[in-house]
């Protein structure tokens, strides 16, 4: 839509023609405050504004009356819900898994505050109407607005007020509440904050943006990315973190829209395509405290297994067995250690042609191969999708029980259009999308689809896709619209617990996302470009999706697909080696892409690569250690700066530098000429490398930086624990010869 003069419209969607029959009503102060079973019921009135641009109420229309529930809870949780349609405020769902450690409190109502049962007070209601001092009836009064503000914390010095937001009566930028009607069908909700000029925003998902979110307005809807250098996004999270310490989680899988300081600077506007409102405003004293409370309501990752922490090998695509075996005889020949070797879309009878079956030709006995690659070493990993093509061997019987979704008929009786969700790489259409709704295509998938792979031998499913599904399709239990966001996390809980029941190890290789997607890890960053370019932006893109909840993130190394030629441009060495860096402080890293990944394919740099992996699994052990810590914390494994030190201006604005685990300050190299900036927090600093100690607080500008050098910094005093001896793969680990390095004044480095 092309942007207006009245911003309000452009963010609520409106038509700004005005030719629909649709009606914005917005939230008047309250009329009834009550105590029922522990919650505050605020009765707030809704008034039509008449169908103009200039906002006033319609006086001929009859206000709609709306309860705003505000519920509370332990730890610094405050909980709003109000509905225009028939929803109901839940406590469990396939995104909200309250853990028993989050407890309700009982709400009273006294004298315009809202007091919990252990006394603190978490919000206020202000009924006074606004002081003037009479001049002029140019412009009209303002409207009368619910004057509510939240302390989820019970900390009065950082206030969440809903936010009037308006040049003048007539022209409003943010509404406190509100909702659009359409032919008198309630369609959409919003609801806004008041936010300070200086406020920084992060989070919201995999976010492919510099670290502060301030000034945008970001569509929280799942796509297929296409790369990591746009506003599409394969992981879209509703939630936000905010720099004066509160976070809020839009309990939702609609599609939605928030505007972080951006349609105006003094409001945080979120809105929803449907017309229900269920917000947790969830406080704390520094990003982990926020980020784990949010985790208590949606659930905390499940710890992967150990091979997962060591190389995985791939490209788009190995296509025969005797191909991977080659390649998996020389990595031990050659001493590359690796873990897994993943075989994405060649393993079918036509590439791309997914049907859950090894072509017979070119895998002519796979469970013996895959057990042969077991007594080597390697674990198999394999790539499919959630999408039943036209031409695979499932499709009739898929079909004849609907486990997929299914045309909507046309008027004349006839089925629509069956394809619409073809790959970026074939023709191949795809029938229709796995319904997950469905109990019975659940089992099917599972059972039918999966578990002869994982009897095999077959360790982790790469759930791919599951960013778009059938739009124009009917499902079992959602309309489409409602079940798009959700559909990930469906998808990679059914295939993570089939691995789990199976193997007795849960793990993913997921590219999608949504709230409580964390709870089955783990998820990589798309189909990056192989430059500089797509390095920066996969990285940006981990450290949000690190502040939307998520404890583990990967990427490919060294980006998946070449420029400006994308199946057929040579590979950077230099993008090869700095991405491989980057990868080793990455909690887990895959070589993948649609050209030659192996690295003796690149003699220059072979060496270099050797030693950085052979460092990767040195790092295991204190990978696994912060890796539990992790699970049952609020901190992912790659960290913003902005985790630790969170009142430091200055990182709220470094989005290439990280913490990887709570030891390590990386800071990767995103360019060819060797050299960066580095910022270093306060406090002395080592190089993990050199032992070479530096003050922080300050930049140092224009580091020099050897092709075969990364800069990692570590704090004096800290404990690294590593591994002491080379091996091929974990397998040949033995955890008690783990050593423990301390870094003193004599430390000179590793």
């Amino acid at each position: 839509m092309k942007q207006t003069n009245y911003h309000l419209f452009d963010f609520m969607d409106f038509d700004p023609s005005m030719e629909k029959d649709e009606a914005l009503w917005k939230a008047y102060a309250p009329t009834k405050i009550e105590e029922k079973d522990g919650d505050i019921i605020v009765t707030i009135p809704y008034q039509r504004q008449l169908h103009q641009e200039d906002m006033a109420p319609d006086t001929t229309e009859t206000q709609q009356t709306y309860d705003l529930i505000i519920r509370a809870y332990e730890p610094n949780i405050i909980r709003l819900f109000t509905t225009m349609t028939d929803d109901i405020m839940v406590e469990s769902d396939d995104m909200l898994q309250i853990s028993p450690e989050v407890k309700r409190l009982s709400l009273h109502y006294k004298n315009g505050d809202v007091i919990a049962d252990n006394g603190i007070k978490l919000a206020s209601i202000d009924l006074s109407s606004p002081v003037l001092d009479y001049w002029s009836d140019l412009l009209p009064a303002p409207q009368p607005a619910p004057c509510i503000t939240f302390y989820p914390d019970g900390d009065e010095t950082k206030p969440i007020s809903l936010s009037d937001d308006h040049f003048s009566p007539p022209r409003y930028d943010a509404l406190p509440l509100g909702f659009v009607s359409c032919a008198n069908k309630k369609e959409r909700a919003t609801v806004s904050f008041r936010c300070l000029p200086d406020e920084h925003f992060a989070g919201t998902g995999e976010r492919f943006r510099k670290m502060d979110l301030s000034g945008q307005t970001i569509q929280l809807k799942n796509q297929d990315g296409q790369g990591v250098n746009n506003r599409r996004c394969y992981k879209n999270i509703p939630f936000y973190l905010s720099s004066r310490m509160y976070g809020v989680f839009f309990h939702t899988s609609d599609y939605c829209k928030l505007s972080l300081a951006d349609h105006s600077t003094r409001s945080v506007q979120f809105l929803n395509d449907h017309a229900t409102l269920d917000v947790f405003l969830i406080g704390g004293k520094k990003p982990e405290e926020i980020l784990r409370s949010y985790r208590l309501l949606t659930g905390f990752p499940q710890m992967p297994p150990l091979w997962s922490f060591g190389i995985w090998m791939s490209r788009m695509t190995y296509f025969s067995a005797e191909e991977v075996l080659d390649i998996c005889e020389r990595l031990r020949q050659e001493h590359y250690p690796c873990d897994v070797i993943h075989l994405d879309t060649g393993w079918f009878r036509t590439d791309w042609l997914c049907e859950w079956k090894f072509n017979p030709e070119r895998f002519p006995d796979p469970k013996a191969f895959i057990q042969q690659l077991r007594k080597d070493g390697f674990r198999v990993s394999l790539w499919q999708l959630p999408y039943v093509a036209q031409g695979a061997e499932q499709l009739a019987e898929a079909k004849a029980n609907k486990y997929i979704s299914q045309p909507v008929p046309v008027s004349d009786g006839s089925p629509t259009s069956e394809g619409t969700s073809s790959s970026n790489f074939s023709a191949l259409d795809y029938a229709g999308t796995i319904d997950f709704t469905y109990d019975r295509a659940t089992d099917w998938y599972k059972n039918t689809l999966l578990k002869p792979l994982l009897d095999m031998g077959v360790t982790c499913i790469k759930t791919d896709f599951g960013e778009n599904i059938h739009m124009n399709h009917t499902y079992h239990g959602q309309t489409p619209e409602r079940l798009n966001n959700i559909y990930a996390l469906l998808y990679q809980r059914a295939a993570f617990e089939i691995t789990q029941e199976m193997t007795g190890e849960g793990i993913v290789w997921a590219r999608s996302a949504w709230a409580g997607c964390q709870r089955y890890p783990l998820h990589w960053g798309g189909d990056s470009a192989s430059s500089w370019d797509g390095l920066a932006g996969s990285l940006k893109g981990g450290l949000h999706f690190g502040l939307s909840g998520f404890a583990f993130w990967s990427h490919d190394v060294p980006g998946f697909h070449s420029i400006p030629d994308f199946m057929n441009s040579p590979i950077d060495e230099k993008v090869y080696v700095r991405w491989t860096q980057f990868g080793v402080f990455s909690s887990h890293i895959r070589y993948h892409g649609t050209c030659k990944r192996e690295p003796w394919h690149y003699p220059n740099i072979a060496p270099i690569i050797k030693r950085w992996w052979n460092l990767r699994y040195r790092l295991i052990p204190y990978i696994i250690e912060q890796s539990e810590q992790c699970c049952k914390s609020g901190y992912p494994m790659l960290r913003a700066l902005l985790m630790h030190h969170p009142h430091d201006r200055q990182v709220w604005n470094i989005d290439d530098e990280y913490y990887f685990g709570s030891e390590f300050l990386v800071c990767p190299v995103i360019n060819g000429e060797n050299q960066r900036d580095i910022y270093l927090p306060e406090g002395l600093w080592v190089n993990f490398f050199t032992g070479q100690r530096l003050h922080g607080g300050r930049w140092y500008y224009n580091v020099k930086v050897p092709l075969d050098q990364m800069p990692v910094f570590v704090r004096p005093g800290a404990l690294i624990k590593l591994y002491p001896e080379e091996v091929a793969c974990t397998d040949q680990m033995d955890m008690s010869k783990i050593v423990t390095i301390e870094i003193t004044k004599e430390y000179k480095g590793i």
